[in-house]
């Protein structure tokens, strides 16, 4: 069911938010993200910026009024800033964000905002040099922190940090990122591990940490007031009283979100995926490529893609993954 402005899937919800992935490519090689000797796709199968513009326009057309920027890292991908200014430039666009590792911020924070990008979110699991390198694997901690004061300096509207919370893994660390963000009146949002892809680094049922485990930790130190804020996506926020920060819960696992789901994903091949936790989607890439510089056809592609949207994910942490594809292919 749509309007001419509008997708609406079979359950009632109206797609309003769009994340697009621009790169499987990333300088880090985070433990629940990819393997460590991840293989990336071939370029030809990768969406060109042109396709990825095209895509950010008809969905714009279609109502969307937010769309977030993913990869991998999506600042590794070569020119990637004309997209940036193609997006900053449609009409009706309400939002454009980005997903980040923050490690090429130095270089791109003050160009990003020019271009019309209003808020950040900066992956950030531990404030140990030593154990960030562990589950990066070739991330640098000094490196993230220059681009969370690049950020800083160059005037987002807001800059959120995402932690993925791991039980015996970082979960030491959840009253110290706090301290962090507070200090720096930014936000933060903590994150149940998201079971996509084999991963050889741990057991994701013995690392999960639920979304209340974190909060009550949280609560021996602050005080946590819940909040009517939204971003328009899955996190539950709580303003930490007395302070110009919040702190938010996205939880797949424990608190399950799909009933109020308004988003859909494209993959770096041009996939639009209509839930993360399943595998209905559709080609755009064929149409694209189908129909060079049209936008009808793609539009009614994803027009029709409304009837396939599920109703919700069925995340299993004690079963193997379902869903093989890697967090870096999907969209961080």
């Amino acid at each position: 069911m749509t309007t001419d402005s509008q997708l609406i899937d079979r359950f009632g919800r109206r797609v309003t938010y769009v994340r697009m992935s621009v790169t499987d490519r990333c300088d880090f090689r985070c433990v629940y993200c990819m393997s460590e000797d991840m293989q990336f796709l071939p370029r030809a199968q990768i969406l060109t910026l042109e396709e990825l513009a095209t895509l950010g326009r008809a969905f714009t057309e279609l109502g969307v009024d937010k769309i977030r920027i993913t990869g991998g890292e999506p600042l590794v991908r070569s020119n990637v800033m004309t997209l940036f200014q193609s997006l900053g430039a449609l009409p009706g666009l309400r939002e454009l964000v980005m997903t980040t590792n923050g490690s090429q911020l130095p270089r791109y924070a003050e160009s990003l905002r020019r271009a019309g990008v209003r808020r950040l979110n900066i992956s950030l699991d531990s404030l140990d040099p030593d154990r960030f390198h562990r589950i990066t694997r070739t991330g640098k901690l000094a490196k993230v922190l220059e681009g969370i004061e690049a950020a800083r300096e160059a005037g987002f509207d807001r800059i959120k940090i995402n932690t993925v919370a791991m039980k015996n893994r970082n979960d030491d660390e959840i009253l110290d990122l706090v301290d962090f963000v507070v200090a720096r009146g930014l936000d933060i949002s903590f994150i149940e591990e998201m079971p996509l892809g084999e991963i050889d680094d741990h057991d994701r049922a013995e690392v999960y940490m639920s979304s209340d485990e974190v909060r009550e930790r949280i609560s021996t130190r602050y005080s946590l007031v819940p909040s009517t804020a939204t971003t328009g996506g899955p996190s539950r926020y709580f303003k930490v009283s007395g302070t110009d920060s919040k702190v938010g819960f996205i939880s797949p696992h424990s608190h399950n979100f799909c009933e109020s789901c308004n988003r859909v994903r494209v993959t770096t091949e041009g996939r639009l995926l209509l839930c993360l936790g399943q595998e209905h989607s559709v080609d755009l890439r064929r149409v694209l490529r189908a129909h060079p510089g049209e936008l009808e056809p793609v539009k009614q592609a994803i027009r029709d893609a409304m009837a396939i949207k599920p109703k919700g994910h069925d995340f299993n942490l004690a079963a193997k993954p379902v869903i093989m594809r890697h967090m870096n292919m999907t969209g961080g």
